[in-house]
């Protein structure tokens, strides 16, 4: 883990945009800062979320089809719901519900410690069709 803890203006900038898109890549990151700073640098948005990703301020999430890194704010264990069709990602909390008849689909005595990713249709893609 990085121990460097500077705050600079792009570093807090970058974790409430996350913070605001809930999940977010570096393209609609910096797409999203170029509206406050102009000048601001892809490359530089790839440093700042890997540094935060470093320190712990933000985690991976699910890449989704596209393959692309995606950041997530929210650090508390969750899983996540994936729209194959947009590519839409929720959190969702399937740890009373779901893990448990996973776990036991699973048998042998195997257990999840890591989270799940539930692919489907969200409502407006449904809609949509």
């Amino acid at each position: 883990m990085l121990q460097d803890s500077r705050a600079t203006k792009y570093t807090t900038a970058v974790r409430d945009c996350v913070a605001s898109l809930g999940h977010a890549t570096n393209t609609e990151i910096l797409a999203s800062l170029r509206h406050e700073f102009p000048g601001v640098s892809a490359t530089t948005v790839h440093r700042v979320t890997n540094r935060l990703l470093e320190r712990g301020d933000l985690q991976l999430a699910p890449s989704g089809s596209a393959n692309l890194l995606r950041f997530d704010a929210n650090l508390q264990p969750h899983d996540h719901f994936m729209c194959s069709t947009c590519g839409l990602l929720k959190d969702v909390s399937l740890q009373k519900d779901v893990r448990p008849l996973v776990e036991r689909a699973l048998g042998d005595g195997c257990t999840i410690t890591g989270s799940l990713t539930v692919a489907g249709v969200c409502k407006g893609c449904r809609r949509a069709r």
